[in-house]
């Protein structure tokens, strides 16, 4: 007689059980299998009952850790490195003077304009017979200041103080474009004999003094960027953010793990800062050392709450909402596991890595855990990561075993025996997790199915 071993159902931990019915359904099809042929080939057709068991339905994504917020500082203008107020690995807070710049070319910039504003204060402006000329050269004068101090700005890495400066530099041509008009009408009445040569020469004077005192301001304000402060608070890092590697943006892509940008940083200047050096180059820049104007000189970062960046296919975003909660595995971390919570998913597709259509979400990142207990270390930002989601969950379904569904005529179909033949019956497939799948129609609870072998029965065909 041959005695059929029957295993022992697996001892699992609570955060496990929703998985032991589907240990149980592996158990019934072992039993089933083995006592209809002991020793021998498993048969190739294997039955099992449909039950009801709780089941999740997951999806798994490529992810990256990133920081709530970084900004790269660098140089305004052409010089020196003077002075480094801060150490590497400093936390900072906003506003803090990190380091300032020493430019002569900026600072002689700035004698000139004072100079000049002090002769346009001084003279009764005009130029003489010519009042034309003079206005053109002023028209010059001031279409070049206005050009370099957009130049100037758009090298400032703070985004709050860059955008001040291009705003000030707008109002600035406004301003100089209402006098200019002003003056120029002034100068036309005079050459028809509609008015006298002294309010033609006192508007352009007033254009002179107001393009001298612009071109001042300016030169100013470049010269008081070369202090550069914190844009935010975080800790600091010597040189700039390399964009030269690292999946899913990197650190490209540093990102409000709220779904947004903190007040005053633009996105965009995130991602302009140049890609990073070849490896084992240094990219510090020491006191007294030379820069240029967009030369990175330091980088501060914003950790004080970590965010997780994923690529999910455009076959599973739709399944995806703000509020699901998922784990999430790094490959610098083996054995821990991090929670997550999704915040909000871009409208916009990227191509993923694979060539396809994905789309960015963007999660909260929690702590993790070896285990149950022991804390995992903190991660950093841009390191590696598996998102495992859960997007859909039903407590009492009835279930069958993944193995038990396939396909024809294009719809959802499993094999029901009954009476000892098989009936192929359509369903309506609901969640579908890894081992198990719900199905919402089609099929009832203690139905007996065919769960291995599906295209080797036959519609009719006796099965026992």
């Amino acid at each position: 007689m041959c005695r059929v071993r029957r295993p022992e159902p697996p001892r699992l931990p609570p955060a496990t059980r929703p998985r032991l019915l589907t240990a149980l359904l592996a158990i019934a099809v072992t039993t089933l299998t083995g006592a209809a042929s002991c020793g021998a080939e498993e048969p190739p057709i294997a039955l099992a009952s449909a039950v009801r068991a709780p089941v999740t339905e997951e999806i798994d994504a490529p992810a990256t850790v990133v920081a709530r917020a970084a900004a790269t500082l660098t140089a305004p203008a052409d010089g020196m490195l003077a002075s480094l107020r801060v150490r590497p690995g400093q936390r900072v807070k906003r506003g803090q003077v990190l380091a300032v710049v020493d430019s002569p070319s900026a600072r002689e910039r700035l004698r000139q304009a004072r100079a000049a504003l002090d002769a346009a204060n001084r003279a009764g402006g005009g130029g003489g017979g010519n009042l034309t000329g003079s206005l053109r050269g002023t028209d010059r004068a001031a279409s070049e200041a206005h050009a370099a101090a957009r130049a100037a700005a758009a090298k400032i890495s703070d985004p709050e103080l860059r955008k001040a400066l291009l705003a000030q530099v707008e109002s600035a041509q406004r301003q100089y474009d209402s006098a200019a008009r002003a003056a120029d009408r002034a100068v036309r009445e005079v050459q028809r004999g509609v008015r006298n040569l002294n309010s033609a020469v006192g508007a352009l004077a007033t254009a002179q003094r107001i393009q001298a005192q612009q071109a001042y301001d300016l030169a100013k304000a470049t010269v008081d960027a070369l202090t550069l402060r914190a844009p935010i608070a975080g800790v600091v890092q010597p040189g700039g953010v390399s964009t030269g590697a690292g999946s899913a943006g990197a650190l490209a892509g540093l990102l409000d793990a709220a779904g947004g940008m903190p007040a005053g940083i633009d996105p965009g200047a995130l991602g302009a800062a140049p890609a990073g050096p070849p490896p084992g180059v240094d990219t510090a820049v020491p006191v007294g050392g030379r820069v240029t104007a967009g030369t990175p000189v330091l980088t501060v970062v914003d950790t004080g709450e970590l965010g997780l960046l994923a690529e999910v296919d455009e076959t599973d975003v739709l399944l995806v909402r703000a509020g699901l909660t998922g784990t999430v595995e790094l490959d610098a971390v083996t054995g821990a596991t991090y929670r997550a919570t999704v915040r909000s998913i871009d409208v916009l597709p990227s191509t993923s890595a694979r060539g396809g259509v994905s789309y960015r979400v963007r999660l909260a990142l929690g702590p993790g855990l070896f285990g149950e207990a022991e804390p995992a270390p903190t991660p950093r930002p841009g390191m590696n990561a598996v998102l495992r989601l859960r997007v859909r969950e039903a407590a009492d379904a009835v279930t069958v075993p993944a193995s038990a569904v396939f396909s024809a005529d294009g719809r959802d179909t499993v094999w029901v025996v009954r009476d000892g033949r098989a009936d192929r019956a359509v369903v309506t497939v609901g969640v579908q997790g890894q081992d198990l799948v719900q199905i919402v129609d089609g099929v009832q609870a203690g139905d007996r199915i065919v769960v291995r072998g599906t295209d080797q029965v036959r519609d009719g065909q006796e099965v026992g």
